[in-house]
């Protein structure tokens, strides 16, 4: 089933009195249960791509659809709630609540879904057993490495049980020890969950890991290679 579907997508910022064009007529489908990179250069439109896909900000011009919903049209308020409700995020810089301890960063998603609370128990505990930090549930963030924070910030995308992942520049902020370990963990759960993993990256380890390469320059699309 697909589950993004951008059609002849323009994204143009205003900047400076300038208008920046970040996307150019960009058309794209993902179906479920994919693990895609989306590389280009600083600059180059992936990760307003991403953005535009969570929601996260809107289109200027063309047509996005995601999880059968024509995101080009809807209010705030579905936009909110197409978020809340089926898309989960890893940034690079992990974005966790520094005063919550790990179990509490990873739970928060629920409680805002008001999902009762045995079932977030059991939900955080099962992620927390996932990512293989069920032994550092009480910490706070500052106590973790970068590599451990990752971990967090993986879970609670994944607590949810979203039907799309987006992760933008995951491993930016971790050593290629690290970082191979965190894409190996995501791979693992994408197998075992069907979750779709969408990333922008300029990474090689995360294109090499990814089944499809999809590369963009200048906000458009230069090639689309399934592996």
């Amino acid at each position: 089933m697909t589950v993004i579907k951008a059609e002849n997508v323009v994204k143009d910022y205003a900047l400076e009195g300038q208008v920046v064009h970040a996307l150019r007529g960009v058309s794209l489908e993902f179906d479920g249960g994919e693990f895609t990179a989306i590389a280009g250069p600083s600059g180059s439109g992936k990760s307003t791509f991403l953005h535009l896909a969570g929601c996260l900000d809107t289109i200027t011009n063309g047509t996005m659809t995601v999880i059968q919903t024509n995101i080009s049209t809807i209010s705030k308020r579905q936009s909110a709630l197409l978020r809340r409700n089926s898309i989960g995020f890893i940034f690079q810089a992990y974005n966790l609540i520094p005063v919550l301890s790990v179990e509490e960063n990873i739970s928060f998603p629920l409680t805002l879904l008001g999902i009762d609370k045995k079932e977030i128990k059991e939900r955080t505990a099962k992620v927390l057993n996932d990512v293989g930090l069920s032994d550092m549930a009480k910490r706070r963030p500052k106590e973790m490495s970068g590599g451990q924070q990752q971990r967090v910030a993986i879970a609670r995308a994944l607590v949810k049980k979203p039907a799309i992942i987006l992760a933008d520049e995951p491993t930016a902020n971790l050593d290629s020890t690290i970082g191979r370990e965190i894409l190996e963990l995501m791979l693992t759960l994408n197998k075992a969950e069907k979750t779709t993993f969408i990333f922008s990256t300029h990474d090689p380890m995360v294109m090499d890991y990814a089944r499809r390469l999809i590369r963009i320059r200048d906000g458009q699309i230069e090639s689309d290679e399934v592996k």
